[in-house]
């Protein structure tokens, strides 16, 4: 596996003046060691994790399964083998007062839970605060929360933590991890724009 997946911490920066979605992740030297960029024009999403910014080596790729979908399924692919490593399933209804995916292995079986820290909170986000109040995932691999994906407050441009210390046995592939940031970053934020 790339030795870019191979950090705890990630810090996580959209660009903010782009036409689709472009992400750059940083290690916790402040560091880039991926570069996220979504296709245009597509009628499904494509979304392409690179080594740099100069898409020398393509590391990932996530890939929506149909066009319009309310309960969306994300392939995770990856791109140095051609071998699916899960998918991220959005859960359509559900994520309506909570934003919740359900994280499924390379045979589509579900392992596990990515959602939004609380209903409260985010009721608060949708309906009265927006993105002054910062999001908040727990993903979870069984009954183990594996990671936590944090969004930072911030005004100019959105930034999101995502920590993989509570996970020292490795249960999630952090290939996923990464994917998870990213959809967050993309999908969920152009609800909130």
């Amino acid at each position: 596996m790339n030795p870019a997946f191979s950090w705890t911490n990630y810090l996580l920066k959209r660009q903010v003046f782009a036409l689709t979605g472009k992400l750059r992740f940083y290690n916790p030297h402040n560091e880039p060691v991926l570069y996220v960029e979504q296709k245009m024009f597509r009628l499904r999403e494509d979304i392409r994790v690179f080594s740099d910014e100069r898409k020398t080596q393509e590391l990932l790729l996530i890939q929506a399964r149909n066009i319009i979908d309310f309960a969306a399924a994300y392939d995770v692919i990856d791109s140095t083998t051609g071998l699916k490593v899960g998918v991220l399933r959005r859960k359509g209804l559900r994520s309506m007062l909570r934003d919740e995916w359900e994280v499924l292995d390379a045979g589509d079986r579900p392992i596990g839970m990515l959602f939004e820290d609380s209903v409260g909170q985010a009721l608060l986000r949708r309906f009265l605060l927006g993105s002054l109040l910062p999001q908040n995932y727990d993903l979870t691999i069984g009954a183990q929360r594996v990671a936590d994906l944090r969004q930072k407050f911030s005004l100019f441009g959105y930034q999101m933590l995502l920590d993989f210390n509570m996970d020292p046995g490795g249960k999630l592939d952090r290939r996923l991890g990464i994917a998870a940031g990213t959809l967050l970053a993309i999908i969920e934020g152009k609800q909130s724009n």
